[in-house]
């Protein structure tokens, strides 16, 4: 900011006092640097089959310049001269580009040659060695094997960094397990894009020594889209306060009068990471309603429902509570729908996969809330919760608040 002002101006700048510069350059290197931060620049990369960082870079510093011009108009003072913000676009933009190649040539020089294990048949294991031997002076394949279970010993020995899958017969025989347990251990495990799998339509495509390769991503989501969606959660509570405080304190009062005592309901729940917290609701069933019969799922016309709450069900107004959850860090307003420990081991062995919805915290509401309905089959919910996982937005998050404010006025279940 400050070089383009002096190419533009030299040492005599028009129309502010110095000092107006400085803050308004000061105020908008914090709006960059956040933007920058939230669209991961700063998250560490694989060692092997960077993406590009250009695209990534402009985008950011479009949305950066976006937020400065809004900044402008909220403090009714430019930070920086107009044109100032496009030549800003364009050099800020090579700029960073350069300084994040040369960060990522700096940190490969000092962790040295990514070291490579290779999974897939024998042949094909030793075909790829010899590409990456030929291609490559910053790789080294320092263990192959046929399965992921015989590189369990070799990967602590061996030192490996990246994991490289050669087909998808070895991928699909893969257990989840070792996949989450390599990416705990700070190993990328990436997998060979051949012509089945074009068809997905896949975009994140990293190239290795010529060879299409891509990444799978084991954990749901970065640490900074972590912070971003609990921020924004945390916003809208704020926001929204006066509206929630009114309808938690007539609901409880309703509930207190056709319940009885007891208007809070407290039941164990399996949340983030598989851990298990209290989760809270308004008490919508007899009490003691499973005394007899023990825990299971809720049908649509159950019986231990009091008639004169069944509407706060069909509304889900009975999840009101859950914004403490959330507040305290338990919940998310978007995520997955926790399940009771029991169910979810009764689950697990049923659905395979089920296990990896935990790696999102759980939701008030979530994408299969607003996609199904309230006793779709667990497989079926899965599929919306794994494709929430892997598509997850800003956008998509503020879509489902949307479509469940849709659900609850409708009683759709």
């Amino acid at each position: 900011m400050v070089v383009i002002n002096f190419v533009r101006f030299g040492t005599d700048w028009p129309t502010y006092p110095l000092s107006h510069y400085w803050i308004g350059f000061s105020i908008a290197t914090a709006i960059h640097l956040l933007i920058n931060y939230f669209s991961g620049l700063y998250e560490r990369e694989a060692d092997v089959g960077s993406r590009p960082w250009l695209p990534r870079v402009s985008l950011a510093m479009a949305i950066g310049i976006g937020m400065d011009g809004l900044a402008a108009l909220v403090a009714d003072r430019y930070l920086m001269p107009r044109l100032n913000l496009a030549l800003l676009l364009v050099i800020g933009s090579a700029t960073l580009t350069l300084t994040r190649n040369l960060s990522r040539i700096m940190a490969r020089q000092r962790r040295g040659p990514a070291r490579l294990a290779l999974i897939g048949s024998l042949h094909e294991c030793a075909r790829i060695r010899t590409i990456i031997n030929a291609e490559e002076s910053s790789l080294i394949v320092v263990a192959e094997s046929e399965t992921t279970s015989g590189l369990h010993d070799a990967r602590s020995s061996s030192n490996v960094t990246d994991i490289l899958i050669l087909d998808l017969d070895t991928m699909s025989e893969t257990p989840f397990e070792h996949l989450t347990d390599f990416s705990q251990s700070g190993i990328s495990v990436h997998q060979r894009i051949s012509s089945t799998e074009t068809l997905l339509g896949l975009r994140a495509v990293r190239e290795i020594s010529g060879i299409p390769f891509t990444r799978l991503h084991t954990r749901a989501l970065s640490s900074h889209q972590e912070r971003l969606k609990r921020i924004l959660e945390l916003l809208i509570i704020a926001s929204t306060s006066p509206l929630w405080l009114t309808l938690l304190g007539a609901t409880g009062l309703y509930v207190r009068i056709f319940a009885g005592p007891g208007v809070i309901y407290r039941q164990a729940r399996v949340g983030y990471l598989e851990r298990q917290f209290r989760i809270l609701k308004f008490r919508t069933m007899v009490k003691d309603a499973e005394s007899q019969s023990g825990p299971q799922l809720s049908l649509g016309n159950d019986p231990r429902v009091i008639p004169a709450l069944r509407w706060l069900r069909a509304s889900r107004f009975d999840e009101l509570p859950q914004i403490w959850n959330v507040i305290r860090g338990d919940m998310s307003m978007i995520g997955p729908r926790p399940e009771r420990p029991e169910l979810v081991a009764e689950i697990e062995k049923q659905v395979p996969g089920y296990q990896r919805r935990h790696d999102l915290k759980p939701g008030m509401t979530g994408l299969a809330q607003v996609q199904g309905r309230y006793n779709s089959d667990a497989e079926h919910k899965l599929g919306y919760d794994l494709q929430y996982l892997a598509n997850w937005s800003l956008i998509l998050d503020v879509q489902i608040l949307l479509r469940t404010i849709w659900v609850v006025l409708t009683r759709r279940v």
